[in-house]
């Protein structure tokens, strides 16, 4: 039953507050809403404590179908997924749990799927591909279907494909990510250009190979252009920054006192927080200029044209961007839901506070562009 196992998820250590919910929970079993309200009526704790216990996707209710017979005969949903088996696997099991849909999932990282995508073309398997970046859907997408119109709207206009071949499904601020034994928020510049700046020589740190990374100076390009860019990372490229292979490391570099700053995912951070502590010394910093140092991505998902399970595939991406499938990742991956309905992790800043360039996400199709200019400033082998 919903209400008793949404109070024993909650884990309170406090009986006057257990029976608070438990009170809670009996008028929610009368009137039936969903589990995010119960997180919401209860004000007395940490919202993101709530947050992260409430095992959301087996509580609230799914909004598409998720109550239909699936024919056990049916064809498995195909998915290509280039976010990890770590931070997507359970939902995608919920998913498949809840619809009676059986899934089969190829788990690699986003760059490579789309290649195997592009080469496979009306031959793939794939119903749909599950990307880390726009990056990768904008370089398959005219292998692409057009999604439907309620699909679409269930997000804002800023995170989906203007071509509506794609959606996003969480967002994903880019920061500068800061060692704060030595440096607060003021101590950073307003704006990503000005790292180029000889007081950051052997302070930075990066991960040169990171698809993520790759996006922001795609998305570098199309706001400042091909000069400005390449000066910026002439300049980065100069100032002799630490090499990382992705995110992580870099992350934990800064909270080592390895490097003063690092350029990374926000969510990063705060899975180091939740393993070690508050005491982890570094903190994020969104820039203060809306610069590419400050864009919003998102991970998305689009269908394949050559799928021939589509009413599956639309079901998946419905389940991922209904309240309960967006829940999930802001609790689970700490990243921005992209549903209203959902409620964000508290904490992260509200979405619409960062100072967020005007840059088109369907726009960032030209990832070897960025490669080979990465190459050519000695960034990339």
């Amino acid at each position: 039953m919903v209400c008793n196992r949404t109070i024993d998820n909650l884990k309170l250590p406090f009986i006057g507050l257990a029976i608070m919910l438990v009170a809670l929970a009996s008028v929610a079993c009368t009137s039936d809403p969903e589990t995010v309200e119960v997180i919401k009526e209860v004000e007395v704790i940490k919202e993101v404590e709530v947050i992260k216990e409430v095992e959301v996707i087996k509580e609230v209710p799914v909004e598409s179908h998720a109550s239909d017979h699936h024919d056990v005969d049916a064809k498995p949903l195909v998915i290509y997924s280039g976010r990890s088996e770590s931070l997507v696997g359970p939902l995608i099991e919920d998913f498949s749990e809840l619809t009676g849909i059986e899934v089969q999932v190829n788990y690699a990282k986003t760059g490579p799927l789309a290649a195997t995508l592009l080469e496979e073309g009306e031959k793939t398997p794939a119903d749909i591909f599950f990307a880390q970046d726009p990056g990768g859907l904008g370089a398959v997408d005219a292998l692409l279907t057009e999604l439907p119109d309620d699909v679409l709207n269930a997000v804002p206009e800023w995170a989906r494909d203007p071509e509506s071949r794609w959606v996003g499904t969480s967002g994903r601020a880019r920061v500068i990510v800061y060692n704060t034994d030595e440096l607060t928020e003021a101590d950073l510049p307003d704006s990503i250009e000005d790292f180029v700046k000889p007081e950051w020589k052997g302070r930075i740190g990066w991960p040169p190979t990171n698809s993520s990374l790759h996006a922001m100076i795609t998305g570098m390009r199309q706001e400042w252009g091909e000069d400005r860019t390449r000066a910026w990372l002439e300049g980065i490229v100069a100032n002799e920054p630490k090499v990382y292979e992705k995110n992580t490391p870099t992350v934990k570099a800064a909270g080592a006192g390895e490097i003063s700053v690092g350029f990374v995912n926000h969510y990063y951070l705060h899975r180091f927080i939740a393993e070690e502590g508050e005491s982890f010394a570094a903190r994020n910093y969104y820039t203060r200029a809306a610069d590419p140092g400050s864009v919003v991505l998102v991970a998305g998902a689009g269908m394949l044209d050559a799928s021939d399970n589509k009413d599956a595939a639309a079901q998946f991406i419905k389940f991922l961007l209904s309240a309960s499938g967006q829940q999930f990742f802001a609790a689970k991956t700490y990243e921005f839901p992209l549903n209203d309905n959902a409620k964000p992790n508290n904490l992260l800043p509200a979405i619409g506070d960062i100072t967020k360039p005007s840059i088109d996400l369907g726009d960032l199709t030209d990832l070897q562009g960025t490669q080979d200019l990465l190459r050519e400033v000695g960034a990339l082998p």
